[in-house]
């Protein structure tokens, strides 16, 4: 009777080491640059904003900068959900870019000691809603940055509710100091 032939081999690439151990796949991040979640307390260290107008309830991951993946659950509970519309509540589309906004300001001030600063939008671009937003539902935003020079950022985000797409755009914002 033949027994078990271990057998090892690694395969490296620019982002993962892919080991093969007795047919077992292990794959291993070597992205220096990921960080994961951050929870709301993290969040409010990073940007000024705060309930009600806090629109990102965790971060799941931001990578060296560059993108993040964020998430806002909507309840009923919703401040806004009384007058947009108390018959049939819909997340208002603007504050579904401000979500983006918010996880693009995220992204770049994250890890850096930038609590003195502050985003302002400079621009709205290509946006377009898709879907429907309602209590219940959980809003994912994933956001890139485009362009990050001196103090001015664009970025294209995108929200999905159950992978289908709800609203994308591309947006800017300045970093400036608070006063």
């Amino acid at each position: 009777m033949m027994g078990l032939i271990p057998f090892f081999f690694a395969l490296k690439s620019c982002n993962f080491h892919i080991l093969f151990n007795y047919g077992i796949i292990i794959v291993k991040s070597k992205k220096v640059g990921v960080t994961r979640m951050l929870e709301n307390k993290d969040i409010r260290e990073v940007i000024p904003h705060r309930y009600p107008f806090l629109m990102i309830d965790r971060v799941l991951e931001i990578d060296d900068n560059k993108k993040a993946v964020g998430i806002k659950n909507i309840s009923a509970n919703e401040p806004y959900f009384q007058g947009h519309f108390p018959d049939n509540p819909i997340v208002p589309g603007v504050l579904i870019v401000e979500a983006m906004a918010q996880l693009g300001g995220i992204t770049v001030m994250h890890g850096k000691k930038n609590n003195d600063m502050i985003g302002l939008f400079t621009g709205i671009n290509k946006c377009k809603f898709k879907r429907v937003v309602k209590p219940g539902d959980q809003l994912k935003i994933e956001v890139e940055i485009l362009s990050s020079k001196l103090n001015l950022v664009k970025a294209k985000g995108i929200a999905t509710v159950d992978g289908e797409l709800a609203a994308e755009a591309e947006i800017s914002f300045m970093l400036v100091e608070k006063n």
